[in-house]
């Protein structure tokens, strides 16, 4: 069988594959190696080559490749001996790789609200700002800031505290687009990183989380609200040279809303704030 649609679609659905070895050269041969080049990718499945005991030329060439060789005339016993090795060597090849994949999750994710966590902030606002240069793409930040937190947490406690963390978190995260990255920048702080974005494009996002915000209902009884204060900036921008420079004119964007009466949006370097407050 050629690695063909048919052949492609059956062996997704295969837990292993008997491969009987044709003359040099022949479709079954290239067929292994096409099956080889998947397993090296970590796709699809364990492979045993059917091979004449004669050829050993064959074998060598089925070994170097990666593959399991059963010499025909096949021992039925060993056949299936090294089947059932092979589905039981891969198992645990998946098992590693989903537990592998879970750590890497766990590092790169904040444990109390899911959302990406600030060591995976900084390094994908490097990676995108170093894109950003290079292609001469725009880059925006919104840093967003709880609204008298601290305050919020004397009152109702840490634990009611989280779970207010926990439906921001949740609530940014569908205002925000599949292409932006959200993360917990700090305590009560959150950052959305909007790549290719220029800042009317950010601003449109910032209104959106700020008024899904405002409507939030949150707290063990979904009857406590918070505000929140948002800064904003954009790269390129006269006084943005750097992922650092980014970082700074958004924080100084968010102290600006902050001082000028808090539950706004505000731009680096814009006079004014975009967003009036509402009364909650």
């Amino acid at each position: 069988m050629a690695a063909g649609p048919e052949a492609q679609r059956r062996i997704d659905e295969a837990h292993l594959v008997l491969l009987v070895l044709g003359p040099a050269g022949g479709p079954s041969r290239a067929l292994l190696q096409h099956l080889m080049a998947q397993d090296d990718e970590g796709k699809g499945p364990p492979v045993i080559a059917l091979v004449p005991a004669d050829e050993r030329s064959a074998v060598l060439a089925v070994l170097r490749l990666g593959a399991e060789v059963v010499r025909t005339p096949v021992d039925p016993e060993e056949l299936m001996a090294r089947m059932a090795r092979c589905i039981q060597e891969r198992q645990r090849f998946n098992a590693l790789v989903a537990r592998v994949a879970s750590l890497e999750r766990l590092s790169i994710t904040d444990g109390l609200t899911q959302v990406h966590n600030h060591r995976y902030f900084q390094d994908r606002l490097r990676e995108e700002f170093r894109r950003a240069q290079r292609y001469d793409d725009p880059l925006s930040l919104i840093l967003l800031d709880l609204d008298h937190f601290k305050a919020f947490n004397d009152e109702h406690g840490h634990q009611v505290g989280d779970i207010v963390l926990c439906d921001v978190a949740a609530a940014l995260q569908r205002s925000v687009r599949e292409t932006d990255l959200l993360a917990r920048y700090g305590g009560e702080e959150f950052a959305i990183l909007l790549p290719r974005t220029p800042l009317a494009g950010a601003l449109t996002v910032a209104e959106r989380v700020w008024r899904e915000l405002g409507l939030l209902l949150t707290g063990p009884q979904r009857t406590l609200r918070v505000t929140a204060s948002v800064g904003v900036s954009s790269f390129p921008h006269h006084a943005v040279n750097s992922a650092e420079q980014l970082v700074r004119s958004a924080d100084q964007a968010l102290y600006r809303a902050k001082s000028e009466g808090r539950n706004r949006i505000c731009v680096h370097s814009s006079p004014s704030p975009l967003a009036n407050p509402t009364p909650r």
